[in-house]
């Protein structure tokens, strides 16, 4: 990872376009500044699973219900609901005073546009539309699902913590899933300003003063969302030094992922606070393009498996202190519920084995496209690890550089490395997010119907309904222990280590909330 120094940053500084303490304070009565992880490419959190995404849709979506910190599923819009038919039927009511930001009441037929929208994307949502028969609107505020058996996590899946059903204006929700939206209006806190966006420099979103918070105390994305600033402005500096520069002076409050080579200037300054807000962390990794060669050869890929030293992933974008990660062979996280230990049979770390594998494959030199951001301090790294151990091994790499917003686009690209596609990407995610078979990601086997990479794998799929439905957790821990193992096989997704993020923002804004996403509700400056 190359090393910035803070002059630099001193330097790009003084071109930022922010104010400085001495010519402008008004600022600072009524808006939080914000440097979050990267650019803003795609304001549409369904059709997109990148997490600064997901953390706009906070801003200006509101969702039915959303886990507490105790893991539990809590009514957010919802004001109430019951099951009814043995579990076949689920009714729900909508709170009093839900309004979309361009003044309209959010309506049933709003709320189930956008389930079905989010239902066509996500991997849990993907689970909850086989099980359905019929969504229906009872009237303006009330509606219900008939499912085809008891879904027993159903609530679990509305008020999942990573790419959760937003809901949108039912004009919003009737958009393809694979096409944007590019009109962005919530229910949210926060109502996001169309004409101060500028991808590459600023996002800004205003308070919405039509929001009626619920009144229980906040708690990850769950209970009242109250906003105490006026305006939020999201400043984005793909140079760490100017970042570090920026919040030293005060000229922003909060900066999102502070790389580790500045961590140690950030804690000299005693005007800034260094926190761990996802004791949960963050698992990095590796996803292959199963459509195309050489990756749609298994011995291939199983090359590349082998081949991995999770030790140089995570030096190289997490430091050299290894308090701040650890290894994780093992497509379960720590500390989730169905992590079972290192497979250390499948991930040998052995660059000499994966060239062994790789001779043995049929591999005739094919180029492997790795598209890598490195605007991106976590996961521009890792591509560089990998081009240099896969070129160890004997594949042919053509490492691409660019920003993380044309990593975003062109991952969803299945052409041909030749007509613009791609072998690899890298990224980070959630541990909680991926922590079981209906809200990873990493472990279902949906072809074309799934994330990105394509993995094809009906086995994976059955695995994944019978967690769902096992009767007991006995049962339910060995289907998810062999659908991590087969993921892990056939190399649907590479692991490449677990770590924690340290945020950092001034002294002077308080109420910081613990979760996988940059909450904005319940933040003031004293």
């Amino acid at each position: 990872m190359r090393r910035r120094t803070f002059l630099k940053g001193a330097a790009a500084f003084a071109a930022s376009g922010l104010a400085r303490p001495a010519l402008a304070q008004d600022w600072r009565a009524s808006t939080m500044r914000f440097v979050p992880q990267a650019n803003l490419s795609s304001v549409d959190p369904i059709w997109t699973t990148a997490t600064v995404t997901n953390n706009h849709g906070y801003y200006v979506y509101d969702t039915l219900f959303a886990l507490d910190m105790n893991l539990v599923s809590q009514p957010q819009m919802a004001e109430s609901y019951e099951t009814l038919d043995a579990g076949r039927r689920w009714r729900f009511k909508l709170r009093d005073g839900l309004k979309f930001h361009d003044g309209a009441a959010v309506r049933s037929a709003d709320c189930i546009a956008s389930i079905l929208r989010w239902s066509q994307r996500d991997s849990f949502g993907q689970l909850v539309a086989k099980e359905v028969e019929a969504w229906q609107a009872i009237d303006d505020k009330t509606f219900e699902v008939r499912l085809k058996r008891p879904f027993p996590l159903l609530l679990d899946a509305l008020g999942k913590p990573d790419t959760p059903a937003f809901i949108m204006p039912e004009r919003h929700a009737l958009t393809d899933a694979n096409k944007q939206i590019t009109e962005v209006i919530g229910s949210g806190p926060y109502r996001f300003v169309p004409g101060e966006f500028n991808s590459g420099s600023r996002a800004v979103y205003e308070k919405f003063e039509g929001y009626v918070p619920r009144q229980e105390p906040p708690s990850r994305g769950a209970g009242g969302k109250n906003a105490y600033f006026k305006r939020v402005e999201w400043h984005i500096m793909p140079d760490p030094a100017t970042a570090a520069a920026a919040l030293q002076r005060g000229e922003i409050d909060w900066w999102e992922r502070p790389p580790v080579d500045l961590q140690q200037l950030l804690a000299k300054n005693g005007d800034i606070k260094r926190e761990v807000t996802d004791p949960s962390g963050r698992l990095a990794i590796m996803r292959l393009n199963h459509l195309h060669p050489p990756f749609n050869n298994i011995k291939v890929r199983e090359a590349v498996r082998m081949a991995v030293i999770q030790e140089d992933y995570m030096r190289a974008s997490q430091g050299e202190d290894p308090a701040t990660w650890t290894l994780c062979r093992s497509l379960w996280p720590k500390g989730t519920a169905y992590y079972t230990g290192e497979q250390e049979d499948l991930m040998p770390q052995s660059t000499a084995r994966a060239a062994e594998v790789l001779k043995a494959s049929g591999y005739a030199g094919e180029k492997c496209v790795i598209i890598n951001p490195t605007d991106f301090p976590d996961i521009g790294p890792l591509g560089q690890v990998s081009a240099d151990l896969l070129r160890k091994a004997g594949l042919t790499v053509d490492l691409r550089d660019s920003d993380w917003g044309t990593v975003i686009q062109r991952r969803g690209s299945r052409e041909s490395v030749e007509k613009g596609g791609w072998s690899i990407f890298h990224t980070t995610g959630p541990a909680i997010g991926w922590g079981n078979p209906a809200m990873s990601l990493l472990v279902r086997g949906q072809g074309t119907r799934g994330w990105f990479g394509w993995w094809d794998n009906p086995r994976a799929e059955a695995l994944a309904e019978e967690w769902l439905f096992a009767q007991d957790d006995a049962s339910r821990a060995k289907a998810a222990g062999t659908l991590g193992r087969l993921a892990l096989q056939e190399v649907a997704t590479v692991p490449l280590g677990q770590f924690n993020i340290t945020t950092a923002y001034r002294k002077s804004l308080t109420g910081m909330l613990q979760g996988s996403a940059p909450y904005p509700w319940g933040l003031k400056r004293v």
